[in-house]
Order: C-alpha cells, then sequence, then structure tokens
C-alpha cells in the first residue's frame, strides 16, 4: 500500500514540478476568451445570429484548445489523428454529461447555474486526467529525449552476435 501511495505522491510532485496543471488550466482560460470573444465579436459586431455564431466560437476554442494542449501544456509526440479523435469522443462525452449534471441541479429545485458551475469543475478534473493519460499520452517507444527509439530502432538493425 505504501508503495502504491509513494507511486501516486510522485505523480502529484510531477504534475505540479513539470507545470502541467497550471498549462492546462492557462489554456482552459485562453479558450474559454476565444469562445467567448468570438462569439461577441460574431454576434455583436458581425450581427450573426446566435444559434450560428455560437458554435462556431466554441468549435473554434476546440481547436485551440487541442492544438495548445498538445503542443504546449502535454507536449506530446503521440499522433495527432488519434489524439484527435480520442479528444473528439471526450468532447461528446462532455456535452452529456454537463447537460446531465445542470438538469438534475435544475430537476432538483437547485439553480442550473450551481450545476453548471458543478458540472465545469467536474469535467475540467477528468480532462486534465483523461488529456494526460489518454489523449496525449505518449507513444510506448517514445520517450522524453528520443533514445529509446533510436536505441530500438538500432537494435532491430543491428545483426545478432550469437550466431
Amino acid at each position: 500500500m505504501q508503495g502504491s501511495s509513494l507511486s501516486l505522491v510522485d505523480r502529484l510532485k510531477n504534475i505540479v514540478h513539470n507545470g502541467y496543471l497550471v498549462k492546462f488550466l492557462v489554456v482552459g482560460v485562453a479558450s474559454f476568451a476565444i469562445d467567448l470573444g468570438l462569439l461577441a465579436l460574431l454576434h455583436e459586431v458581425g450581427g450573426m445570429d446566435l444559434w450560428i455564431a455560437t458554435p462556431i466560437a466554441f468549435l473554434a476554442s476546440l481547436v485551440f484548445n487541442f492544438l495548445v494542449q498538445r503542443k504546449f501544456t502535454f507536449q506530446s509526440g503521440a499522433r495527432a489523428h488519434v489524439s484527435f479523435l480520442k479528444y473528439g469522443v471526450l468532447v461528446i462525452f462532455n456535452l452529456v454529461a454537463i447537460d446531465v449534471i445542470v438538469n438534475l441541479f435544475a430537476a432538483s429545485g437547485v439553480s442550473y447555474a450551481v450545476g453548471k458551475v458543478v458540472a465545469t469543475v467536474v469535467t475540467t478534473a477528468w480532462n486534465f486526467l483523461l488529456y494526460k493519460y489518454w489523449i496525449f499520452k505518449p507513444r510506448p517507444a517514445d520517450s522524453a529525449d528520443g533514445t529509446a527509439s533510436a536505441e530500438a530502432a538500432e537494435a532491430v538493425a543491428k545483426p545478432s552476435s550469437q550466431d
């Protein structure tokens, strides 16, 4: 039990030490600013209907979020198309989860706004973990300095000396 606790503590230290969580949150705030700013620009300045401007702004912020989280926050070498598909699955799951949480709060007589705050906190927490350990998880052959891939390639290229 103690070994697994140390592993968890080491993982938490790594997250804090490498700044993953802070970067994740900063990119999230920037994504929200892009979403809201573009929505205001399209609707208020451009006169676009909300039902058109809202998804355009949201999708633009999703693309920004994916690209910046991938390269800046998690510095992922994972295949982009695979990560993007996983990201899309998570976005759809989050939309359903947020809708359910907000409506459960509203149905129980609590303000939908409280439900939205709770849903945002919950999805932010699992998003961080899923980004780090599933969506942007490096491929097993990759390492931080690329030596594992080079060593594996060299081992395949060299003939065995035990012939």
